[in-house]
């Protein structure tokens, strides 16, 4: 708790310039619970890296599965790497995306640009159809949980002020594959034979889209867009 009021303490002060303190805002705390768990910040003044790599490391310790819902998904090279390289030694991925609602035309096709190379790597991607996915979630291994206002994209790890929540506990971990999992039931599987022409040979054919097109709205997608930036701790 005390780590969730620093964070919206700082977000606090850098928009009203106010600074709060005393017993009256942070009064004392009890120990409650039995789960680990910590807070993860991230702005453009500080945090970014530590939220990369956090993202990074979490992907690289996992044996088992992961298995992430985001609602912008525009990672970078490195983030795209390390969930190729899960695939690779037999982590099962699975993958939680928006489907036909998202609020970024722009975010969708820059999204859409990765998915060729996670499929083939044997990652599985799922497209949420009742309505907008907004879950910022990852699952590792049923014993590693993030949760909170961090997309997974970089313009949210980079430009934007952000929290997560992280949990190390396994019966939690297990509530969560299981409400990630209800999710899916609602979502439809992406394949590679879904895309316009077929497998993947290269961003511009997997989406059917020049070039050029996919590079401007990867670079629209990082600068900005109409999502509501996420700054409510």
């Amino acid at each position: 708790m005390a780590q969730l009021q620093a964070a919206f303490n700082d977000n606090w002060i850098k928009t009203t310039g106010r600074l709060l303190n005393g017993p009256s805002y942070f009064p004392a705390l009890k120990e409650e619970g039995e789960m680990d768990a910590h807070v993860f910040v991230a702005s453009p003044s500080g945090g970014s890296e530590s939220m990369h790599l956090m993202y990074l490391l979490a992907i690289a310790a996992a044996r088992e599965t992961i298995d992430l819902a985001a609602s912008y998904f525009v990672p970078d090279t490195l983030l795209i790497e390390a969930l190729i390289a899960a695939s690779g030694r037999d982590v099962r991925v699975r993958i939680l995306l928006p489907g036909p609602h998202i609020d970024s035309f722009t975010v969708k096709i820059a999204s859409k640009a990765e998915w060729g190379g996670l499929l083939e790597a044997g990652a599985e991607i799922h497209v949420y159809q009742p309505t907008m996915l907004h879950t910022k979630l990852l699952v590792i291994d049923n014993e590693f949980v993030s949760v909170g206002s961090t997309n997974f994209d970089i313009r949210s790890i980079r430009l934007n002020d952000e929290a997560s929540l992280n949990i190390y506990n396994s019966d939690f971990a297990t509530q969560m594959t299981a409400m990630f999992e209800a999710d899916l039931l609602s979502a439809e599987s992406y394949s590679l034979d879904s895309a316009p022409s077929g497998r993947m040979g290269g961003v511009a054919p997997f989406l059917g889209l020049k070039p050029q097109a996919v590079c401007l709205c990867r670079s629209a997608a990082f600068i900005g867009r109409n999502d509501d930036q996420d700054q409510n701790f």
